[in-house]
């Protein structure tokens, strides 16, 4: 094959490209990840607007992810098949109307619509991400290009709450969520615009001496116990993300006294600092052979920390400060977490793999609310952060398990 089709690993010195490639999927994955906080932050006002309680609050999130989780398992093939450009175009798109549907939602049905939109839209965006990096940036700067994806996402996640709540005390919530649709209208059209960056051609499914062997076939990728490994990890990962990210903030409000101010502060607080952290973890996923470690270090050291947010008596203001080393020690096992699933994902069937592990996020962030804003509704805070705690734990193991899997795996008979 001519070494100028992009079906080749770029080589080790096209670093523009690669450069120009991680920053646009990058951006790319910051806005699914804002959009995934489009009515989180929104929550204290929508129940007002509304007259809704927490769990039905959490019922809109946990719409969005089961929608998300749907599309994005079928997306992933659809990526193999067509490319991942025009997907990752029409996800944006999506996201755009969502936002913009929100905000001129009358009432918690038409909510509840909407999200299906967003749903659909962010559900395109791992199998889409992930064969773009790892098809077109160097074997030599995955690890970095992994910590970029994650930090950008976090970064996402840190700009929502940032944006909307201040737009909403200034003016009103529906402002803050137009705003929202245009902000992923103005991405869309910056990635058009570089298009052609993103080109890459559909590439047949492979065996491949570094991966777990497959038979042909579209679907006998699911026999690799590994990818389901993978994605219980990713069920786990999810639950506790959505934990943090809905409930925490207003749980160790309640339980300390934290200034509104403040506790609207406390999960931008985790991003900002989770992406400080996926920068560090970037340099530590250089070796493959310990991203276990590095993601049971990283854990359960956020699970420690959540349970003295639970049960220590503190002071006020140390809630926002655990908050972000919470989100450093998340953040270090970031890149080391999606290399976990590489190293299970046979080739040409990169956008199948990641569409069905990524779907265990999705399934974890539709249970995960139900769960917290029913905790919420019973009046026990402190239990968001034991189940935080709990679910971090869990997830470590099952890091561990994906290991175990992959080695029976790869040993002789």
């Amino acid at each position: 094959m001519n070494s100028t089709t992009f079906t080749s690993r770029p080589p080790a010195g096209d670093i523009r490209r690669d450069v120009k490639v991680i920053g646009l999927v990058g951006l790319a994955h910051s806005v699914s990840h804002f959009s995934q906080l489009l009515l989180a932050p929104l929550f204290p006002w929508l129940k007002e607007e509304f007259a809704v309680s927490y769990a039905e609050l959490g019922l809109l999130m946990a719409i969005f992810f089961v929608v998300s989780c749907a599309v994005q398992a079928m997306s992933g093939f659809v990526v193999d098949r067509f490319g991942p450009r025009p997907v990752l175009f029409g996800g944006l798109g999506l996201l755009a109307i969502a936002a913009f549907g929100f905000a001129a939602s009358p009432s918690y049905g038409v909510l509840a619509f909407f999200s299906v939109v967003a749903g659909a839209g962010n559900g395109v965006f791992h199998p889409v991400d992930y064969t773009l990096l790892n098809r077109k940036v160097h074997q030599s700067r995955l690890g970095h290009a992994f910590s970029v994806h994650g930090i950008t996402g976090s970064l996402g996640w840190a700009l929502a709450p940032a944006m909307l709540v201040p737009l909403t005390l200034a003016y009103s919530w529906r402002v803050a969520l137009v705003c929202a649709g245009a902000l992923a209208l103005a991405v869309l059209a910056m990635v058009w615009f570089w298009r052609r960056e993103l080109a890459l051609d559909v590439m047949p499914v492979a065996k491949s001496a570094t991966h777990v062997e497959q038979p042909e076939g579209k679907f006998n990728f699911m026999k690799i116990p590994a990818v389901w490994m993978c994605f219980a990890f990713f069920f786990f990962y999810a639950m506790s993300l959505s934990g943090v990210q809905a409930f925490a903030p207003e749980a160790a409000r309640l339980l300390h006294d934290v200034p509104t101010h403040a506790a609207a502060m406390c999960l931008t607080i985790f991003m900002v600092c989770s992406a400080c952290g996926m920068a560090v973890g970037g340099f530590l996923a250089s070796d493959p052979t310990r991203c276990e470690r590095i993601v049971g270090a990283g854990f359960g050291m956020s699970a420690a920390l959540a349970l003295v947010v639970g049960y220590a008596d503190l002071a006020a203001m140390a809630v926002p400060l655990l908050f972000g080393a919470m989100g450093v020690c998340a953040g270090v096992a970031g890149p080391s977490r999606d290399l976990i699933v590489k190293r299970s994902a046979p080739d040409g069937a990169t956008g199948r793999v990641y569409g069905v592990v990524y779907s265990g996020l999705d399934i974890g962030q539709a249970v995960a609310p139900l769960m917290f804003g029913t905790l919420m509704d019973l009046h026990r805070p402190a239990q968001v952060w034991l189940g935080i705690a709990v679910v971090q734990a869990v997830l470590i193991v099952s890091a561990f398990n994906v290991r175990r899997v992959r080695r029976t795996l790869l040993m002789p008979a």
